[in-house]
């Protein structure tokens, strides 16, 4: 067994002493495409144009923004159809031929304020 570790040790001298050599064509090509991959790392990359919902959720505000406006606007139409009892409502005026009732039409008269209960 001491012989096979002296016939061993002698091999693995004998492979530090011959070290393997790089055919030039590969050193070349490898040094090339390491330039070419660190000058590719060096560019920034180019930034995609936005889409135009993109463009205009930010111009508004972000998603905060576009969340309010269509709060606001949810509230504008609740509010705009379901009308205190002294206005007109406007879904009648739309479907109606009648003359149109405007509140200046009441005058100074209050009460239409008070409830007919």
């Amino acid at each position: 067994m001491a012989d096979e570790d002296l016939e061993l040790d002698h091999l693995f001298a004998q492979a530090q002493r011959q070290r393997p050599t790089l055919p030039d064509d590969l050193a070349v090509r490898i040094q090339t495409d390491a330039e070419t991959v660190r000058l590719g790392r060096l560019a920034p990359a180019p930034q995609p144009m936005p889409s135009i919902w993109n463009r205009l959720i930010s111009n508004v505000g972000g998603w905060q923004g576009l969340g309010g406006l269509v709060a606001a606007s949810a509230a504008g139409v609740w509010i705009g159809f379901s009308a205190p009892a002294f206005l007109p409502d406007p879904a009648n005026l739309l479907t109606s031929e009648e003359t149109p009732f405007l509140v200046a039409d009441l005058g100074f008269d209050s009460s239409f304020l008070e409830s007919t209960e």
